[in-house]
């Protein structure tokens, strides 16, 4: 992991930094093709912060290892994150004005983007009703709405690696304890336990344990991973989420769900998304609650941009809508899991998302030697069309069938990722 100490630069301490993203030119296409990039910055750089290789940042089970955080300390300043990847060559960090100037000028690198704010994509607040008994088993109602109790058959998604790009997950709470399996902060001063609701919330739906009480996910054997990327506000950096997205690269993730997004994202998440899709990883985003426009990163073409419907097959009035939509799953009072050992109700594409997640993971579970491509293939081949015959821009190709799509016999056809 390598790291660098801040120099003794007080003038440069002193003024004012904003986060930045740099993405470097390819190493053979540098004017310097010796030098890692993070030495480049070093050397250009008058007072460096802290970096942090991103994917090799541990997530060990138990939870000892799941207490560690990725950034040192406090200051959000004083830490940087580092891509190591030929199709991403990014570093994340904090610079002075002249600093970011000295950067654009610099033949090494291709671009310097102001970071941004991404966030979490919940409706409303939450509703505690109709609490799950004690005593029995819950199928919440989005479970059978895209027919996951009758994959079961087929596959519970054992030993799939899914990873909750979110605000992390409550690892103790009853349903989740046997199936998160690590856990990762890429927020400063925060640990990945989640102290927001939403990421926990989102894991229960993916793959909330069968133990006889509470509720069950629709993967319920899937091995979770808490990646947060928001901090306990609901809201984090571009840049989090593009380190934590390396991480999944490194660490063999099979399914990065993100409930999550925003508008004017650098082209540095796109570049982030392409090479983890490339690498294997399948993307799977909440479209938005605008109504309007899908946003990022839902839009991109290598990630799954998934809509909200009702219970009655509707589309939720808040879902975002437009040629990027590719699947729809239940977003409007879906019941999972809480911090505390706690359970409500959410709306939201946010909730839709990990239904999608869930019925990928089945689908992967049942063929286990799949690509993350033909996982996309078989979810949109066998997705239930509830609009125009095909793909719309509403319900995309339709709603996610996870009964379909982990018992399929025969290779799904190749389907087009929109747009």
């Amino acid at each position: 992991m390598p790291t660098n100490s801040r120099r003794n630069n007080p003038t440069s301490d002193k003024a004012p930094r904003r986060s930045v993203i740099v993405t470097f030119k390819a190493k053979d296409e540098r004017a310097d093709t010796v030098t890692d990039k993070v030495d480049l910055l070093t050397q250009a750089l008058a007072s460096p912060p802290q970096i942090l290789d991103a994917a090799d940042m541990i997530a060990a089970a138990g939870v000892e290892g799941l207490q560690r955080v990725a950034a040192a300390g406090t200051d959000a300043e004083g830490v940087g994150f580092d891509v190591n990847l030929y199709e991403a060559p990014i570093v994340s960090l904090s610079l002075t004005e002249d600093e970011i100037k000295s950067l654009k000028g610099n033949p090494n690198i291709a671009a310097v983007e102001d970071d941004g704010l991404c966030y979490a994509l919940p409706v409303d607040a939450l509703v505690f009703e109709d609490q799950p008994s004690l005593a029995a088993e819950t199928v919440p109602q989005g479970l059978s709405q895209i027919k996951a109790p009758p994959a079961w058959g087929a596959s519970r998604g054992k030993g799939i690696r899914v990873a909750v790009l979110d605000t992390g997950i409550d690892w103790t709470h009853p349903d989740l304890a046997a199936n998160v399996k690590g856990a990762v902060s890429f927020v400063p001063g925060q640990t990945a336990m989640d102290g927001n609701g939403h990421g926990t919330h989102c894991a229960g739906t993916i793959a909330a344990a069968i133990n006889g009480k509470g509720v069950v996910g629709v993967a319920p054997e899937a091995d979770l991973f808490a990646v947060k990327v928001l901090a306990n506000s609901g809201q984090g950096n571009w840049s989090y989420l593009i380190a934590g997205l390396a991480w999944c690269v490194k660490n063999q993730i099979r399914i990065a769900s993100m409930s999550l997004g925003g508008s004017q994202a650098p082209l540095a998440l796109q570049a982030m998304c392409e090479a983890a899709f490339n690498a294997g990883v399948l993307l799977v985003a909440a479209a938005g609650n605008t109504g309007a426009k899908v946003g990022s990163p839902a839009k991109y073409k290598q990630v799954i941009a998934v809509g909200a419907i009702d219970s009655a097959n509707q589309p939720a009035g808040f879902s975002s809508k437009g040629p990027e939509v590719e699947l729809c799953a239940p977003g409007v009072a879906v019941l999972s899991t809480l911090p505390g050992g706690a359970y409500g109700k959410l709306n939201g594409t946010s909730m839709a998302c990990p239904h999608v997640s869930g019925a990928a993971a089945l689908a992967w579970g049942a063929h286990r030697f799949a690509s993350n491509v033909q996982i996309w293939n078989l979810l949109a081949s066998t997705a239930d069309n509830l609009g125009s015959p095909g793909w719309d821009p509403i319900f995309g190709y339709g709603r996610v069938d996870a009964d379909q799509a982990a018992g399929a016999l025969t290779p799904a056809p190749s389907v087009p990722m929109k747009p």
